[in-house]
């Protein structure tokens, strides 16, 4: 059965090739009752007979996960493109599309753990499941490294036991992977407050010349879309409303502490053009800046 499913898996693999739909495959193949408690294989063994690529494509049925021994390349996980590098490990929860496209001659492990086992090794209480339910790759731990190991060596052999320390070893693993994916989500999380103070920084020194969200991504060394997404996760607002917000909040106190023309604080406010500022200022605040310093002097604010 396990050597049919393999030669399935391969013939689905060569023709994800030429068919843009993401391909399912179930490395184990279809029968209710699984060949093993998990399978085993070298990121070669598998990525050499596809030119170290492997096409987007999911698992109904199975969880992954791969440690990188030596060599690299690039993981795509849902769509986003993760590096990989050398004691890196890449989880793979069941159903999630991924793919890969190692550098020629990388090392490394995966195991391929089926679903029915993990729902006998995750106890809802410790909440296993929902840290290993995101696709990520997080740093490999010597741990890791050990465990692999031994999963390898006992897969291979055939002595007393061998299912139920399969089963050990292999809640040992996700174990331990479980525990890098919060622990970086706890850094990234970390990281992120970080990265959205550095930007109130900058945005407190540069707002009146005018930075567009690019800029402060540039300035940060981020993306716009990351940039973004930490603006989001802090306030509730892109990094774009909150530059503007914060102008209009410069140029309001302009409008009601000083009796500069209008004109004189859309330029002085980065403006070219005085009738714009007036729009932004009433789209953003609903009343023109004329309109608002009178409602001022009519004792109406």
């Amino acid at each position: 059965m396990e050597g049919s499913a393999f030669v399935l898996y391969n013939s689905n693999m060569r023709s994800a090739r030429s068919n843009s739909a993401i391909q399912v495959y179930n490395l184990f193949g279809e029968s209710s009752e699984l060949p093993d408690v998990v399978h085993c294989e070298t990121i070669a063994a598998r990525s050499v007979l596809h030119d170290w690529k492997l096409a987007v494509h999911r698992h109904a049925r199975l969880h992954q996960v791969l440690l990188i021994e030596r060599g690299g390349g690039e993981a795509t996980l849902d769509g986003r493109v993760w590096a990989l590098r050398p004691m890196h490990a890449v989880n793979v929860p069941v159903g999630d599309v991924h793919g890969f496209s190692f550098l020629p001659g990388t090392q490394g492990w995966v195991v391929t753990i089926a679903a029915e086992i993990l729902d006998e090794t995750l106890l809802p209480p410790e909440g296993l499941r929902s840290a290993l339910s995101q696709c990520a790759v997080v740093r490999g731990t010597p741990q890791m490294r050990a465990t692999m190991k031994q999963i390898f060596a006992e897969f291979a052999g055939r002595d007393f036991a061998r299912a139920h320390v399969l089963r050990a070893l292999s809640a040992s693993l996700i174990g331990l992977v479980a525990r890098e994916l919060v622990r970086g989500k706890r850094e990234e999380s970390a990281a992120d407050s970080e990265l959205f103070r550095r930007f109130e920084a900058l945005l407190e020194r540069h707002h009146l010349e005018r930075w567009s969200v690019s800029d402060y991504a540039g300035a940060l060394s981020v993306t716009a879309t990351h940039l973004n997404r930490v603006t989001r996760v802090a306030t509730g607002d892109t990094a774009s409303h909150l530059i503007l917000n914060r102008l209009i909040r410069e140029a309001r106190r302009n409008l009601v502490y000083t009796n500069l023309p209008v004109s004189t604080i859309a330029y002085a406010l980065g403006f070219d053009d005085p009738a714009y500022f007036s729009r932004v200022y009433a789209a953003a605040t609903g009343l023109s800046p004329r309109a608002f310093r009178e409602r001022l002097h009519g004792g109406e604010e």
